[in-house]
């Protein structure tokens, strides 16, 4: 029986605790600690926005490692998770 990931909130996270999260490397917990800097995240699209290199995979990936955004598990909006149209073509 797997045990449930601990949460771990984004706005609240030491640089250490968002390392430990699979898919945050040292790069990446630098522009989250920047931006957060600026101001708190207010969602996961807040994050995706003005963190590159965080889209709706990331997101994903990220949330089921036990992250959370504003207390919020990531939940994609239809446009995050439906192809582009140009993808269609």
């Amino acid at each position: 029986m797997a045990l449930p990931l601990p949460a771990v909130e984004l706005n609240d996270a030491s640089r250490a605790e968002l390392e430990r999260v699979k898919g945050i490397g040292p790069e990446l917990s630098d522009r989250i600690l920047a931006q957060r800097a600026v101001r708190a995240f207010e969602g996961w699209a807040d994050l995706m926005r003005r963190v590159p290199g965080v889209g709706a995979r990331s997101a994903q990936r990220l949330a089921a490692q036990g992250l959370t955004v504003a207390g919020q598990p990531y939940a994609p909006t239809p446009a995050a998770s439906s192809p582009s149209v140009d993808a269609a073509r």
